[in-house]
């Protein structure tokens, strides 16, 4: 991993460091402000430039026919496989002669599947060199195997992002990203694990609720609610679980929920059960989107409730172990090839995710692939001796560069054992650093044991659980 890297990750973490110390000390109106305030910014980088092009552009494709996608993907395949025998570092280095020529002749399968750590090792070794986008937009995936991973990406390429899900998600479900909606992701919206409320904060620009996945209890329901009817929420959007849970409380407390027009859940898988209790409480229909912030795939729900993946997107593959491919209704682990990306560019890309296919038409019309079932998605939720109850809480190794992987183990409410691979670099400050961030969430009465450990074993499908909880399901 070059020098220039170390030194740009350890400037974004310095800077984030200090952006959150600043955000935590201030009240919650000047929170607020602080949100709107990024918010004009990132309302620019997702609606400006050239987005409403990008956005009538999937409208055009909604309607395509197989032949038409498989031409499309192809070009766009030929091009993007182009660039990157001539331009991305690390491609060139590890392909072979015979793999390069196959890529400039457009055969993907003949390429060899992309691993996790050579893209955590060394992300921008993914990227076209000599092609700096202004501004360059970082992101960093929550690791639900374990392992964050730094996604870079150009402004256009995030006005994509946000087009695709408008035309594809939004609008599927009758709703809008300029409607007012709230959200629930991994975003450090209160930084007080012992806050009294409000536990949201409001981006006026968008007019958009974010709601905090880590103050979630029976009894801090009805302020989420109350944030529902204040600003006039018309959707919401975000983790599954979370909402469940929540849906769970507001049946429990009886709370009288204002009309919504949907719920499109992300991030965990979205099981029957789940369903039926988030219609029962939110009283509106439940939209499933299946998706990576790396934005290797994307597939969301029609009218008709079948799960179907955007072509222009990526080319996704579902393969048996020996690299084949698997029948309809076989289930195989998913490997992508984003097309939508001509920056940082993943290749036949392991997720670590298990699917299958369907082999029945969609009653919509629309020729776009469907996916019968995602599997491997859903974790364990970790419960707080308060009673709140949070999920994605492996988010806690994000942006920390002294960890390879680590696993979340909760052994008692009161107790959270974390398992650790560490770098040469690993020291006691790290493990001061993970255990503040699970007191953050959970409270200061939380014990926390930090373990090194040389390897997490994995499962079958090569995974492993990042969040284990050994409490019983009571």
């Amino acid at each position: 991993m070059g020098k220039n890297f170390y030194r740009s990750t350890t400037k974004q973490l310095l800077t984030m460091s200090l952006y959150d110390h600043i955000y935590k000390l201030l009240p919650v109106p000047l929170q607020n402000l602080a949100v709107s305030t990024y918010g004009i910014f990132w309302y620019w980088l997702r609606f400006g430039g050239n987005y409403k092009s990008v956005e009538n552009d999937y409208l055009e494709r909604d309607r395509y026919t197989k032949q038409q996608w498989d031409f499309y993907q192809q070009q766009t395949l030929q091009k993007l496989l182009s660039i990157c025998v001539q331009e991305v570092q690390f491609y060139r280095a590890n392909w072979s002669q015979s793999q390069k020529q196959a890529a400039l002749s457009g055969k993907l399968s003949n390429l060899p599947l992309l691993e996790k750590d050579p893209i955590r090792a060394n992300p921008l070794g993914f990227c076209r060199q000599g092609h700096k986008p202004f501004p360059e937009v970082a992101a960093v995936t929550s690791g639900s195997t374990g392992t964050p991973i730094k996604t870079l990406w150009s402004a256009s390429e995030v006005r994509d992002s946000l087009a695709v899900r408008e035309v594809r998600s939004g609008r599927w479900a009758g709703v809008s990203f300029k409607l007012p909606r709230a959200t629930f992701s991994g975003r450090m919206v209160e930084p007080d694990p012992d806050s009294k409320g409000p536990y949201y904060r409001f981006n006026q620009v968008e007019k958009q609720v974010y709601f905090s996945a880590f103050h979630l209890r029976p009894d801090t329901a009805h302020f989420y609610v109350e944030a529902l009817h204040k600003h006039n929420i018309q959707w919401m959007t975000g983790y599954a679980v979370s909402f469940y849970l929540l849906a769970k409380f507001i049946l429990e407390k009886r709370l009288e929920v204002p009309s919504l027009k949907a719920i499109i859940t992300t991030s965990e898988k979205l099981t029957t059960e789940m369903r039926y209790i988030m219609q029962q409480a939110y009283g509106c229909r439940i939209y499933e989107e299946y998706s990576t912030v790396e934005n290797a795939l994307f597939a969301s729900e029609c009218q008709h409730g079948r799960l179907h993946v955007s072509p222009d997107v990526g080319i996704v593959e579902i393969l048996r172990p020996d690299g084949s491919r698997c029948d309809p209704g076989e289930m195989g682990e998913v490997v992508t090839t984003c097309l939508m990306r001509s920056y940082q560019i993943f290749i036949r890309y392991r997720l670590g995710d298990l699917a299958a296919w369907d082999s029945e038409p969609c009653p919509c019309g629309r020729e776009m692939p469907v996916i019968k079932e995602v599997v491997g998605r859903m974790e364990d939720v970790v419960v707080g001796p308060d009673g709140r109850q949070m999920v994605r809480f492996h988010g806690i190794f994000v942006n920390q560069p002294h960890v390879v992987e680590g696993q979340i183990i909760q052994e008692e409410l009161d107790l959270i054992r974390v398992k650790v691979v560490p770098t040469s670099d690993f020291n006691q400050s790290d493990c001061l650093e993970i255990e503040k961030r699970i007191q953050q969430r959970l409270g200061a009465s939380v014990k926390v044991i930090v373990e090194t450990v040389s390897e997490i074993p994995r499962t079958k499908a090569g995974k492993f659980k990042a969040v284990i909880s050994n409490l019983n399901s009571e």
